[in-house]
């Protein structure tokens, strides 16, 4: 199904940035801007500069910092601590992360043309808000999801699974790329290729 996809469905990287409403280069569209689009407000955030350095706090805290990080969680946190399913308090753990905002989807198989004939593919089902670099070989794909029950974003995701994409992502405390944040390991920006500002601050019904 996936080869099918990709074979009828022609699309390539060149063209999801063609597709974008708007310029998603650092300059046009700088981390800062691109968070307060998707978390309106000054809601509690979690980010990190890595797997184990991360810090949850309002996201004012971060202002003029974001791009320095490369990790993101991409729902907003009910608290700044929770205890992790071992016990432990934590700033990032499934207990105190909100309500499911955003799905992320991430291939890790195939060229990155190929990743985005799925992704343009799966826009069919679901509202894409927006699609980055990992600063790696994958494409992250935001899908807005607020406001749905989990049983929507759920058969959604099982269906992208099956084109390959990575199940982790579907924890809603799993970290994600930071748009346009700074992956140090590989040097470089995670660059967005898609950034669609109406359906990133929609509300599903």
């Amino acid at each position: 199904m996936r080869e099918a996809i990709i074979k009828n469905e022609p699309f390539d990287l060149a063209s999801l940035a063609d597709a974008s409403p708007m310029r998603c280069d650092q300059e046009s569209t700088p981390t800062e801007w691109l968070i307060d689009e998707i978390f309106p407000g000054n809601p509690l955030l979690c980010v990190g500069k890595s797997a184990y350095d991360f810090r949850t706090a309002p996201r004012n805290a971060f202002r003029g910092h974001l791009a320095r990080y490369q990790f993101i969680t991409p729902s907003a946190m009910l608290a700044k601590t929770g205890l992790t399913k071992e016990g432990k308090v934590s700033e990032h753990c499934l207990e105190n992360t909100g309500a499911r905002m955003f799905l992320v989807t991430e291939f890790d198989s195939g060229s990155s043309d190929e990743q985005a004939a799925l992704i343009w593919h799966l826009r069919k089902f679901a509202p894409l808000a927006m699609a980055l670099s990992s600063g790696g070989k994958s494409i992250h794909a935001w899908w807005n999801c607020q406001g749905l029950d989990e049983s929507v974003p759920r058969k959604f995701m099982r269906y992208a699974v099956s084109l390959g994409a990575d199940h982790a992502t579907w924890t809603r405390s799993q970290f994600v790329r930071m748009p346009n944040g700074w992956r140090p390991d590989k040097k470089k920006c995670q660059e967005v290729y898609f950034f669609n500002q109406d359906v990133a601050k929609e509300v599903s019904p």
